[in-house]
């Protein structure tokens, strides 16, 4: 999207069936480089069902959600489930979460 030295980016769920810029199943956010600072919304639940349901990220959508965290979310709950545990939600990204038995 966007226009000539203009880019905008949509991130989008797709079908790998179809062409990389055709038919996409839902919008789950957008990124533009060109604002001071660069905008970034992304629906989370929407991102995080998708990933659960099997999606694979590009490497450029996976870094963007990196700097986000919910990479590191998508990664606890899915460690969390196949232990049988609850996810434990971090209070800051410098804090490390420990689990502790008494």
């Amino acid at each position: 999207m966007g226009s000539k030295k203009r880019p905008f980016y949509r991130i989008v769920a797709a079908d790998s069936r179809y062409q990389r810029d055709g038919r996409f199943l839902e919008i789950c956010g957008y990124y533009d480089p060109m604002t001071k600072p660069l905008t970034l919304k992304i629906e989370k639940d929407k991102i995080l069902a998708w990933l659960k349901n099997g999606a694979q990220m590009s490497e450029t959508v996976e870094s963007l959600l990196r700097k986000e965290g919910i990479v590191q979310e998508y990664n606890r709950e899915m460690i969390a489930s196949r232990s049988g545990k609850k996810p434990v939600a971090a209070s800051t990204e410098n804090e490390t979460v420990t689990d502790e038995k008494a």
